[in-house]
């Protein structure tokens, strides 16, 4: 197995306040969909700011490609292919979808180029390119995800990691999102998705995480973790899966 990224001994919170995270572990595979699920306050969404740069690291390492990304800023965290769709979405609602795909790739010097990726953007999501010079604000909760989502994918980056995707959403929507998950992970880009659904999440990753009280209690395949008794018990509602 492939140590992409690496995520070791993890202990974290906010400010002077208590660890959130105290201990978390995390195997990253290349091109694979990652789904982190348990309770809430688990620390599931800490562990993906704390990859992001967006919390510091207390104590152990988060290793990239061979990298220590520890200390490093969110700019910095990204430029280096990591990229963070957080669960608000972090659109600007008065801009319109071009306007916030240009957003997306502010840190490209080349105007052309991201031009050139935002054209992409529109082919691979039509609804995008209809879209285009309406207010990000004014559309559906759906077709803002997929906005937001889309936006990551202007730096072409290595790792998007996703924060309830599908989060509000109805379940027609839901499977639209997880279908996008899964389109960009057949493009090798690398997927993190915390996701309360724990269920879908499962069923769409390749490999399954389960944090409780900041400690990663268990990591396997997906189906195994979806699978388990012990799992189905805990955090699956306790009922088995088909």
């Amino acid at each position: 197995m492939t140590e992409f990224l690496k995520v070791e001994g993890i202990t974290a919170g906010y400010g002077d306040g208590p660890a959130i995270l105290d201990g978390a572990h995390m195997t990253v595979q290349q091109g694979k969909v990652h789904c982190i699920i348990g309770p809430n306050g688990a620390g599931k969404s800490t562990l993906m700011k704390v990859i992001a740069g967006m919390l510091p690291v207390r104590k152990g390492e988060v290793i990239f490609k061979g990298e220590n990304l520890k200390g490093l800023r969110p700019d910095q965290t990204l430029r280096r292919g990591i990229a963070f769709v957080p669960q608000e979405r972090a659109l600007f609602p008065k801009m319109t979808v071009r306007e916030n795909l240009r957003m997306g790739g502010y840190i490209l010097n080349n105007d052309r180029e991201r031009d050139r990726r935002i054209d992409e953007i529109f082919d691979r999501f039509p609804i995008l390119r209809e879209r285009a010079d309406q207010h990000a604000g004014t559309m559906s909760g759906g077709q803002q995800q997929t906005l937001a989502m889309a936006r990551t994918l202007i730096l072409r980056p290595e790792i998007v990691m996703f924060d309830e995707p599908s989060l509000g959403l109805a379940p027609m929507i839901v499977r639209e999102m997880f279908a996008i998950v899964r389109m960009i992970a057949e493009q090798g880009v690398t997927v993190l998705l915390v996701e309360q659904n724990a269920v879908m999440g499962l069923k769409h990753a390749d490999w399954g995480v389960v944090l409780d009280l900041g400690r990663t209690l268990f990591e396997g395949p997906a189906q195994e973790v979806l699978h388990d008794p012990r799992i189905q018990e805990l955090y699956l509602g306790g009922r088995k899966v088909a």
